[in-house]
C-alpha cells in the first residue's frame, strides 16, 4: 500500500521526535511491503520565521493532498511577543480548521512497567487506567470571537459558542467509541453556568436514545477533574467541548506517569487525520537528543490504525514500545530509581523500537 504522510516538525524537540517516528515508519514499510512518502510542510514558529505566518495557505494545502498528517510540536518563547493572531499555535487552530478534524482522541492508559511513575497512590493505579477523552476540536471558546477593547482599563472577551450539530457529531463519535469498549460513556460539561453546557447535555441524553447499549452519565468538568485523580478505573470514554477536553486530558497525561507517553488522533469526516503526541515543544531541552518519542512514535501508530485501516502494523509498534519499556530503556523523563533501568537517548530509543519491530514475528 502506498501512502503519502505531510510531516511537520515544527519548533523545539518536534524535529527530533518526529525524525524517530519517521524510522518506525520506515522499518514498518519495509517489514509489511507498503511504501510510505513524505512531504514536508512548515508550521508554528519555524513558519513564522520563514514565511511571517504560523501556518501559509500553501503550507496547508501541502497537508491537505496527502493521506494524513504527523507533527511533531509547535511554540516556544521566541514567539512569545509576536501578536495574538500570529503566535505558533495559531498555526495548530487554522490546520483542525482546514482539515475539518473536529474529533480528538486522547488515550490515557498506564503501560505496566511504568506504573511507579505515576503520582497516585499504587492502591490506585492498581485499579486501573485505561480510558479515552474524546475532545471536540474546532468549535468552542478556541474559535470564538475575541477582542480587546476600551480606553484606559482594558477590557476582554472571549466567546464560547456551540450549535447543536456540532456537539451531536462529537457526541456520537463518544458514543461510537464506547460501543468498541466498555460500554459506559461520560459526558462532561458546566452545565450549572454555562448555556453551551445546558444545550450540551440536551443533546447528549437525545443521542442516548439512539444508543441504549452504552451508559450515559454526566459530569460537572470540575468534579471530572477532580475524579480524574480520585479513581481513574470509573471512566471509559470521556466526552467534552474543547476547553475542558484540552485541560482534562492533560491532566490525565500526567496520572499516567508521563506527558511524554501520550499520542492524539485529530479525525474528521474523512480518513486524512492530524496526529501528534500531546506535550509541547519543551525548547529547553530542544537539540539534546534526550526527549521523549514514544507519544510521537504512537501517535504514528494510531495513524497506522485509524487513518490506513493497518491494525496488524499499529499493534506490532505498540508491541514493540512495550518490550522495549520491559527491557528497562527510559528516557529522562520516565526515568526512576528502580533497579536495573537504562537511561537512553531520544534516538537511541527510536533505535531500540525499530529493532523490537524487526524481531518480532
Amino acid at each position: 500500500m502506498n501512502k503519502n504522510i505531510a510531516v511537520i516538525r515544527g519548533d523545539g524537540i518536534g524535529p527530533e521526535i518526529v525524525n524517530e517516528a519517521i524510522k518506525v515508519l520506515d522499518v514498518i514499510a519495509e517489514k509489511y511491503g507498503h511504501t510510505f512518502s513524505y512531504t514536508d510542510a512548515d508550521m508554528g514558529g519555524c513558519a513564522i520565521d520563514k514565511y511571517g505566518d504560523p501556518l501559509p495557505q500553501h503550507e496547508l494545502d501541502k497537508c491537505l493532498k496527502t493521506d494524513s498528517v504527523l507533527l511533531g510540536a509547535v511554540g516556544g518563547p521566541k514567539w512569545d511577543g509576536v501578536p495574538g493572531n500570529m503566535r505558533p499555535e495559531k498555526g495548530l487552530l487554522r490546520i483542525r480548521a482546514g482539515m475539518g478534524v473536529y474529533s480528538n482522541n486522547r488515550p490515557a492508559k498506564i503501560w505496566p512497567q511504568l506504573a511507579s511513575a505515576s503520582p497516585l497512590k499504587p492502591e490506585i493505579v492498581e485499579k486501573g487506567i485505561d480510558f479515552i477523552i474524546v475532545r471536540e476540536l474546532i468549535g468552542g471558546i478556541y474559535f470564538g470571537e475575541h477582542k480587546t477593547y476600551g480606553q484606559g482599563e482594558k477590557v476582554s472577551e472571549d466567546v464560547m459558542k456551540y450549535s447543536e450539530s456540532e456537539i451531536e457529531r462529537i457526541g456520537r463519535i463518544g458514543f461510537e467509541t464506547a460501543r468498541k469498549r466498555r460500554k459506559k460513556l461520560c459526558s462532561v460539561e458546566k452545565s450549572n453556568v454555562l448555556d453551551t453546557s445546558r444545550l450540551w447535555k440536551s443533546v447528549m441524553h437525545r443521542l442516548a436514545a439512539e444508543y441504549p447499549d452504552v451508559e450515559l452519565s454526566d459530569m460537572l468538568v470540575d468534579n471530572c477533574a477532580m475524579q480524574i485523580v480520585k479513581d481513574p478505573s470509573q471512566f471509559d470514554v470521556i466526552v467534552t467541548e474543547n476547553m475542558f477536553g484540552d485541560i482534562l486530558s492533560d491532566e490525565a497525561s500526567m496520572i499516567t506517569g508521563s506527558i511524554g507517553m501520550i499520542p492524539s488522533s485529530s479525525l474528521g469526516a474523512t480518513s486524512n487525520g492530524l496526529y501528534e503526541p500531546i506535550h509541547g515543544s519543551a525548547p529547553d531541552i530542544a537539540g539534546k537528543d534526550v526527549a521523549n518519542p514514544i507519544g510521537t512514535i504512537l501517535s504514528a501508530a494510531m495513524m497506522l490504525r485509524f487513518s490506513f485501516d493497518m491494525p496488524a502494523e499499529a499493534d506490532d509498534i505498540e508491541a514493540a514500545v512495550g518490550k522495549v519499556l520491559s527491557e528497562g530503556y527510559r528516557t529522562g523523563d520516565i526515568m526512576s530509581s528502580e533497579d536495573g533501568l537504562k537511561l537512553t537517548k531520544c534516538s537511541e530509543m527510536g533505535d531500540l523500537i525499530c529493532r523490537a519491530i524487526k524481531a518480532s514475528k
